[in-house]
């Protein structure tokens, strides 16, 4: 039950990660790879500003997760917070010189989070308002090419060797809440009683 900076604390965890395995093992063995979470606009310029090699990862979709959507309604009217389950989707892009780099740098990243498998207590940046128990699941997402060809579209860039992950599920929370009083219900009318004595009253006058 994260706040709403939780959205930007996980790009920043799984740059921050990758960051790491990478200083532990490079995937190009004579050049050190950074990471680097980018927007829309350094994705379309990154061929001539980023520093090769390097993996860049551009948060490109946040959708709702409607399988969680309910239960999370339902501790919403516990508590009195709002809770909203996204599912949130990255795209690891690799950039070198070579073909052989680039395939190591997306074999180096899979590697890194396949073992991860979630991003949870110190692996996820403390900007995200986290509670104690919550984690974050990264799965490699299974789109189709063409749905991947239809995103690199809507870039200025021309395709290039990725990976989709999703990471799932952040739910975003409000800070406060008024948790909602117990339902009474009134039925307005006769008492069992008094209307067994108007039954009777009727019987005796005929």
């Amino acid at each position: 039950m994260a706040g709403f900076r939780s959205i930007a604390a996980v790009g920043k965890s799984i740059e921050f990660a990758l960051a790491a395995g990478f200083a532990a093992e490079e995937p190009v063995r004579t050049h050190a790879t950074q990471v680097r979470l980018v927007r829309t606009e350094d994705f379309d310029t990154a061929s001539s500003t980023l520093v090769r090699p390097a993996l860049s990862v551009l948060l490109y979709r946040v959708d709702l997760n409607k399988t969680m959507r309910a239960s999370w309604s339902s501790v919403g009217a516990v508590d009195g917070r709002a809770h909203l389950p996204v599912d949130l989707h990255f795209l690891l892009t690799a950039w070198a010189d070579n073909a052989e780099h680039e395939h190591q740098i997306i074999g180096r990243a899979i590697q890194l989070l396949e073992e991860l498998g979630a991003l949870s207590g110190p692996l996820l940046h403390p900007d995200g308002d986290w509670t104690a128990n919550e984690a974050v699941q990264l799965y490699l997402e299974d789109i189709s090419t063409d749905d991947l060809m239809r995103t690199f579209d809507s870039l200025t860039c021309d395709f290039r060797l990725s990976i989709p992950y999703v990471a799932r599920v952040v739910v975003v929370s409000t800070r406060d809440g008024v948790p909602l009083s117990d339902v009474l219900t009134h039925v307005q009318g006769l008492r069992p009683d008094l209307a067994d004595a108007g039954a009777r009253t009727v019987g005796a006058t005929r």
